[in-house]
């Protein structure tokens, strides 16, 4: 196994919501805060940016092209050339949110959930969030409530399991899924983390799934990602990223899949923290895990 730091300082915020897609062979993510949107290029080392009007939590991209990106508490779509933004819909009207991590499941919906805001801390932060789904037809439904920070989200291969992270109580879900219908029931708590060191193992934040329905997992404030069994919840293997505390997310990519690409955040780390962990806001590329990953789902409407 080999980590190395591909885009330093990536972020001046929170490099969040790694995409691989597949037909570039290319990086997306995001600098939330910055209100940023990222492409970078493995070949020529390369990042081209877009400058957006609000935080933004996600982007994934769309058939007919262009992106979904999660911006503010609206669902838009965000054309690459032009840099053309339409709003699709807006949510949680009232409610001091915005959307955070989203993607698609296999089926090309996207589900894209909100957060509050982390005050006073995160464990005690208001549970105003929602999880939504986009569909195909263009309808947005409300899927689930009351979480602290909606993250992670991954599927297992049969298309019957959806996984969903919500950072504030430190807690991986799996759901019953309908690959039909889109809908979820049976919510049960596959790992649970609370009051466990966070040294050890942080909070949850972002999410992928390799192709052994592994779980893959960003721990925040613990330097590492974690790979769970959701089958038993235990921790199978780790990866140490010691330049960096602050891991938000990741996601498989390179030509074959077998790269986990590791978004961090620079976001709040004090200049004692950088001493310590100097790539904070960097993304990473982990080789040699000896698995790989699945092809990214994309927005099919």
């Amino acid at each position: 196994m080999a980590v190395e730091c591909v885009v330093k300082h990536a972020a001046k915020s929170a490099a969040e919501g790694p995409h691989w897609d597949d037909i570039t062979n290319t990086l997306l993510f995001v600098d939330i805060l910055e209100n940023t949107v990222h492409r970078y290029h493995p070949e020529t080392g390369t990042v081209d940016v877009i400058q957006l009007d609000e935080n933004v939590g996600f982007v994934v991209p769309a058939r007919k092209g262009g992106l979904i990106a999660g911006v503010g508490r609206c669902l838009v779509h965000l054309d690459w050339d032009s840099k053309k933004v339409t709003k699709l819909h807006e949510v949680d009207h009232g409610l001091q949110t915005r959307f955070n991590d989203g993607k698609c499941d296999p089926q090309g919906r996207v589900w894209a959930g909100t957060m509050g805001p982390m005050v006073p801390t995160i464990e005690g932060m208001p549970k105003i969030g929602s999880l939504y789904r986009l569909d195909l037809d263009g309808s947005l439904h409300t899927m689930a409530k009351n979480f602290g920070i909606s993250n992670g989200l991954a599927w297992t291969a049969d298309n019957k399991s959806m996984f969903f992270i919500d950072s504030t109580p430190r807690q991986i879900y799996r759901y019953d899924f309908d690959k039909s219908t889109g809908n979820i029931s049976n919510q049960r708590v596959i790992v649970d983390n609370a009051g466990k060191s966070l040294d050890d193992c942080g909070f949850p934040d972002g999410m992928t799934v390799d192709q052994e329905d592994k779980l893959w997992v960003a721990c925040f404030a613990a330097s590492k990602v974690i790979r769970y069994d959701p089958e038993t919840g235990q921790r199978l293997q780790h990866v140490e990223i010691p330049s960096a505390s602050r891991i938000t997310s990741c996601c498989f990519g390179g030509k074959n899949l077998d790269e986990l690409y590791v978004t961090s955040s620079a976001y709040e780390v004090s200049s004692e923290e950088f001493e310590k962990y100097p790539l904070s806001g960097s993304v990473f590329r982990v080789t040699d895990l000896g698995v790989r990953g699945r092809k990214a789902h994309i927005y099919e409407g």
